[in-house]
């Protein structure tokens, strides 16, 4: 394995495993979903280009791979077998994949630095004084945008613009 690929899968496999795991909410589905997303990155055509943090480049490629996934099981909705749950849990689970829906579809139309910062604050897990260290600006730089960052997410979600 290249030396630098090496390195990306050391320093940011936990990450983006959080990452999916806050997604998915289920380990199995967050293991084989970051395995995929490194099999992907380290063998795609489209190799990191260096526009943003290689962090956000993995974990978009995992969100993808997740509505992939997602999607996928929705084309088999219709075919559930008679001993599934009762339709009211079926429906709360549909209700709370709606919803994350919205909120990464706002977040992905969320402008720069505020997308990034979320990400790697919610996703990552990361630090205030860990984010502020990636953008080489200051701890409090890193709350203030954060926090502005969650106003205008639930801005676009309280008026419905997603």
């Amino acid at each position: 394995m290249d030396e630098t690929l090496e390195k990306m899968y050391e320093t940011c496999y936990m990450k983006v495993y959080s990452f999916v795991m806050t997604l998915a909410g289920n380990k199995d589905t967050a293991q084989e979903i970051t395995q995929e997303t490194f099999f992907r990155a380290m063998t795609s055509k489209q190799q990191f280009r260096g526009e943003s943090q290689q962090l956000s480049w993995l974990c978009a490629i995992a969100k993808n791979l997740y509505t992939d996934q997602l999607r996928q099981r929705s084309r088999f909705a219709d075919e559930l077998p008679e001993d599934s749950p009762d339709s009211s849990s079926i429906e709360q689970t549909l209700a709370d994949e709606d919803q994350s829906f919205r909120i990464h579809k706002a977040l992905h139309e969320l402008e720069e630095p505020y997308k990034e910062v979320f990400q790697l604050r919610v996703f990552g897990e990361l630090s205030f004084k860990q984010v502020g260290d990636i953008f080489r600006k200051t701890e409090s730089w890193a709350r203030v945008t954060y926090h502005r960052a969650r106003m205008k997410l639930k801005e676009r979600l309280d008026n419905d613009e997603v």
